[in-house]
């Protein structure tokens, strides 16, 4: 009952991520078109969450070194909302992969061209 409590503690958060991807999508499917604009919010809410996440374990870990229960048990939901929303985040990305695989990020190799010199590739490290 308690976990539900601090959960309820923790819908601010919850409604401004939902309102951060509203505009996000919508700018973007507005500017550019509705698959950038998924691909643009997947790499931003990993971002986000991420730094979040990071953000919350460091003050879950502060509230333990410190001893203070109340705080840690009140981060911690904060924390736990912010990893479940970034492995929600990364479980679209891996459906929008698998349904748009031109859109994966892939590696790319260089080439550095010198003058005089030979090219030298970027994949292998092979000279041509």
């Amino acid at each position: 009952m308690g976990a539900l409590i601090r959960l309820t503690q923790c819908l601010p958060l919850v409604i401004a991520l939902a309102v951060v991807a509203c505009i996000i999508y919508l700018v973007v499917s507005y500017t550019q078109s509705p698959n950038r604009a998924k691909e643009v919010l997947i790499r931003a809410f990993t971002v986000i969450n991420g730094v979040l996440g990071g953000a919350f374990g460091l003050v879950c870990l502060y509230c333990a070194a410190e001893g203070n229960r109340g705080m840690f048990e009140f981060f911690g939901m904060f924390l736990a909302v912010a990893l479940i929303a970034l492995v929600i985040t990364r479980i679209c990305r891996a459906i929008f992969v698998h349904n748009h695989p031109h859109y994966e990020f892939k590696r790319t190799s260089a080439r550095v061209l010198h003058r005089g010199k030979k090219k030298k590739s970027g994949t292998y490290g092979e000279w041509e």
